[in-house]
């Protein structure tokens, strides 16, 4: 974590390195983070033949990455999967614990904040197009663990769980795509100012 002060914005940053730099911005930042993924889980729509809801929780695991960096990102998700498998109810639904068929996606969603992250720090948060990219490789490393997780959880086969676990999620997650590549960006051009 820098200690370094917040200068205007430069290659190499993400946007939580515009806040004047600390140790006390660091674990806030950290603590926020983890906070608005626990809070975001909390919106959760079951999807019908799924054990997994529709959640505003990954949206708000790959905003975490994108705008904290891959370190403070990875931080404030390893909070928030520690903290819900000490038995805090932020996850889906207010659940807690690391037995839940969809504790694969949580993993997930851990490295997929982490890479996004390292992504926005070469700057892939600046523009929509590689601000697409950069959410779709995350909400691939989500389902790349998150689908075997669940087909092992839920004793599904491979198919059965991609229905199950992916196939009814590709238009939400299009659309908090879409969200994230009007939303950065502009956030950026805000900052420029």
């Amino acid at each position: 974590m820098s200690t370094a002060a917040a200068t205007p914005a430069r290659p190499g940053q993400v946007l939580a390195d515009l806040l004047p730099a600390s140790r006390v911005r660091d674990v806030a930042l950290v603590l926020g983070g983890a906070a608005l993924t626990g809070l975001a889980a909390q919106i959760a729509v079951p999807i019908p033949g799924s054990p997994v809801p529709v959640t505003g929780q990954t949206f708000a695991a790959l905003l975490v990455g994108t705008t904290l960096g891959a370190q403070r990102g990875f931080l404030a998700l390893a909070v928030y999967a520690l903290a819900g498998v000490a038995g805090v109810p932020w996850f889906a639904s207010g659940t807690s614990g690391a037995t839940a068929v969809s504790f694969g996606y949580i993993l997930g969603m851990l490295l997929a904040s982490t890479v996004v992250g390292a992504l926005a720090r070469r700057g892939a948060d600046r523009n929509v197009w590689r601000m697409a990219g950069t959410m779709l490789v995350g909400e691939a490393i989500i389902y790349a663990i998150g689908v075997p997780y669940l087909a092992y959880a839920a004793d599904l086969s491979a198919s059965a769980a991609i229905a199950a676990g992916l196939t009814p999620f590709l238009i939400g997650d299009a659309l908090k795509a879409a969200l994230a590549m009007g939303l950065l960006p502009t956030a950026w051009k805000f900052a420029g100012r």
